[in-house]
């Protein structure tokens, strides 16, 4: 794969967004909600066991969507498109702030890796014990 069939795919001129991701520009009815997927164990393992915060769940949660929910040329690497945080914090309806502590808190437990400020290593499976036990590789790329 070269450089011009990603810029085309990222564009939006190809539908293939890979295995698991979301098309966004399949017919959708605006009436009716689209939906992201998230793995169980979130719910069974992270949750129980870490003892996030409401803003820290919503900040997983909203860069877990960027990465593997939506279309992005980096999915395979499990990176973040860049994205600016003050936007992050207006889309959440948060402070700035609590962003920033979020993201910290994050790495902390190993759920994200900072890339660059705005772009993040978001493991698909949330913690590494768990991205090995279900095969999940980062095409060479790993933190």
């Amino acid at each position: 794969m070269d450089i011009h069939s990603i810029i085309q795919r990222h564009r939006g001129n190809s539908p293939d967004y890979g295995e698991g991701g979301s098309n966004s520009k399949k017919s959708h009815n605006p009436k009716e909600p689209t939906y992201s997927e998230l793995p169980d164990l979130f719910f069974d393992s992270i949750l129980p066991n870490y003892k996030l915060t409401r803003i820290e769940i919503m900040v997983t949660m909203f860069l877990y969507r960027k990465v593997w929910c939506r279309p992005n040329i980096y999915k395979t690497y499990g990176i973040s498109q860049m994205m600016s945080l003050t936007e992050v914090s207006n889309t959440l309806n948060i402070e700035l702030d609590e962003v920033y502590n979020s993201l910290r808190k994050l790495e902390e437990f190993g759920f994200i890796t900072t890339v660059r400020s705005g772009q993040y290593f978001v493991r698909k499976y949330f913690l590494k014990e768990f991205d090995e036990e279900f095969s999940q590789t980062y095409d060479d790329f790993e933190v």
